[in-house]
């Protein structure tokens, strides 16, 4: 090769590879751009793969998965009345409808973009016509990867995560605090009144639990542990709550019972109540898992157990 002819030849391969390199980037650009505004994603459900919106702005919550939306920012068309309930999701749900899995013109009219549930609800076949329906059976994964599977489901996976991760080490630091105020040993029991019966409560069924045995590592009562712990739940009646009663009961009502209750014989016998151990509780507020009710339930164990 000519000597004179080189560098022009060099300039040639420099300038090439330059545009090259150039739509190399255009083309990442473009690639990184269509997954971030893609239409949709794929959730792998417990059923199988389920296309859904990758920014879905109208959901349906059929079942109790409302407080997990609301903390990730996603909109919400129709809820089931129990989060219509919740004083903690009042102001972020005043726009939505109170819809049951039996409301199918309803939730049509309602032109969801995704429909969230729980396994074998009624009529879910005809939900899945209406718009893409991911169900989930409570329970089959513990209540924190269950909020992670909802920002999985929304495209929010890494936003949910990290809540999950700063809120164990959260409840983990208040469940120290806690156990060096009333013992290593001392014992909570987490009770209820709904409709004039009475339940005592395992460490995976809302109202606090998972917080106070999970994350907080509190102790169970030997009699709850026998009968609930298991199944979630237990129904007794009021007159034997002391012999399923721990050091400290945390206590749900629902519908304004609290004032007959507190008249009640079996209430005023309780150890609890008469050493002040009774920490009494709104149940719509208290009755969930999902992350503003965590939150909800974080500040008012350290309110009453450290006060």
């Amino acid at each position: 090769m000519k000597k004179w002819l080189l560098p022009m030849f060099m300039v040639v391969v420099l300038v090439l590879a330059a545009c090259g390199n150039k739509e190399d980037s255009a083309k990442k650009e473009n690639e990184d751009n269509a997954s971030s505004t893609a239409e949709t994603i794929t959730y792998q459900s417990e059923t199988g793969p389920i296309e859904v919106p990758a920014n879905p702005q109208r959901v349906v919550v059929l079942s109790s998965f409302v407080g997990d939306l609301i903390q990730l920012g996603v909109d919400v068309v129709g809820v089931d009345s129990w989060a219509a309930d919740n004083p903690n999701f009042k102001e972020s749900i005043k726009d939505a409808v109170v819809v049951e899995n039996t409301d199918i013109e309803k939730i049509i009219e309602l032109d969801p973009d995704l429909i969230i549930g729980l396994n074998g609800i009624e009529n879910a076949d005809k939900l899945a016509e209406i718009a893409p329906t991911v169900l989930f059976t409570y329970g089959k994964v513990d209540y924190l990867q269950q909020f992670i599977e909802i920002g999985k489901v929304v495209n929010k996976e890494e936003e949910a995560t990290k809540w999950v991760a700063d809120f164990k080490k959260r409840a983990a630091e208040a469940g120290s605090e806690i156990k060096a105020k009333i013992g290593e040993n001392a014992t909570v029991t987490v009770a209820e009144m709904f409709n004039k019966q009475m339940y005592v409560y395992g460490d995976n069924w809302g109202r606090g639990t998972e917080i106070l045995y999970q994350e907080m590592g509190l102790n169970m009562p030997e009699k709850v542990k026998q009968d609930a712990l298991k199944p979630g739940y237990f129904a007794i009646s009021s007159e034997v709550l002391n012999e399923y009663a721990g050091d400290y009961v945390i206590f749900s009502t629902f519908n304004g019972q609290e004032s007959s209750i507190a008249d009640a014989p079996w209430y005023k016998d309780l150890e609890a109540v008469k050493n002040g151990h009774l920490f009494e509780i709104n149940g719509n507020a208290f009755y969930f898992n999902d992350p503003i009710t965590l939150e909800y339930q974080l500040t008012f164990f350290k309110e009453k157990f450290l006060q």
